[in-house]
Order: C-alpha cells, then sequence, then structure tokens
C-alpha cells in the first residue's frame, strides 16, 4: 500500500499528539469521523502505526545523562554478533543499539543518573558483554534536539 497525502497528514499529526481524540484528527485533516478512524485502523493494520507509547521525562525518571557508548566485538563471526546482541537487549538502561559501519561494531544509547550510576552500569552490565574487545564511552553535555517523529 502507498501513503496518499491524506494518510501523511495523519501520520504527522498522530506521531506528535498520539492521544489526539479522532473527532479532532479527522477536523484536523479534512475528513470525517468514520473515514478518519478507518485509515487509522488500515495505518495500524499495514504496519504504518507500530505502537501508541507515553515518552517519559528523563529528568523526572532520575535518568537524565544520556551515555553513548562505542562496541569494538573481538570478531564478526554470527555466534560472536548474536551473543552479544542477546546479552545487551538484557540491560535495562540500553535504550538503544546499532549494528555500525565504521571503527565500531556497535553503538548503545545508556541512560544513568550519574557519572556514579554510570559506573555501576558499566561495572554491573557492559563490561560482562560477550565478545567485546574494546569500548568507548561519550557523556552527552546537553540534548540539542530530539525527536521520535520520522519524517513524512
Amino acid at each position: 500500500m502507498s501513503l496518499d497525502q491524506t494518510d501523511r497528514r495523519i501520520l504527522t499529526v498522530l506521531q506528535k499528539q498520539g492521544r489526539i481524540s479522532n473527532a479532532d484528527l479527522s477536523e484536523l485533516v479534512n475528513l470525517s469521523a468514520s473515514a478518519c478512524h478507518r485509515r487509522v485502523q488500515r495505518l495500524e493494520k499495514d504496519g504504518y502505526i507500530r505502537d501508541y507509547v507515553a515518552l517519559l521525562d528523563a529528568r523526572k525518571m532520575q535518568v537524565p545523562s544520556t551515555v553513548f557508548v562505542e562496541i569494538t566485538l573481538s570478531g564478526q563471526a554470527d555466534e560472536v554478533l548474536d551473543a552479544f546482541e542477546k546479552a545487551v537487549a538484557r540491560i535495562p538502561d540500553v535504550l538503544e543499539c546499532h549494528l555500525m559501519a565504521g571503527t565500531a561494531d556497535y553503538l548503545l544509547k545508556v541512560v544513568a543518573e550519574n557519572t556514579d550510576d554510570f559506573a555501576r552500569i558499566h561495572r554491573q552490565y557492559l563490561a560482562r558483554l560477550p565478545g567485546v574487545a574494546q569500548m568507548q564511552s561519550s557523556f552527552a553535555l546537553r540534548t540539542v534536539f530530539k525527536t521520535t517523529a520520522l519524517p513524512v
């Protein structure tokens, strides 16, 4: 299924206002409520809309520090990659893990309360990950821009 302009307008609004009522959404995209509801259901069924979530405030959740960790593995065999990926997925403080092209094999996005908390995460989890040859951590000083909205 390809997206038309109305589908794109619906997705743009829902990415920023996931709790908007169908009545308000239909007004914003110039559709009847029933036509809008059918389109949203189709976008959900076809996988364009994957989930609806609540985005929490990291400071209020007491994890205001973001640390990016570059990981280089000791090898590239499937068993090494699989073992690392399974283990890293179990670490509660890791929000994202990306397989990379370039100098590092993986890039992790980790949240922590402060440097002491990150040291605990490092000792308790990161240092024990299988197959790791090298690790480089960088603390974000400030988030300049952040969004969860994809370009539509």
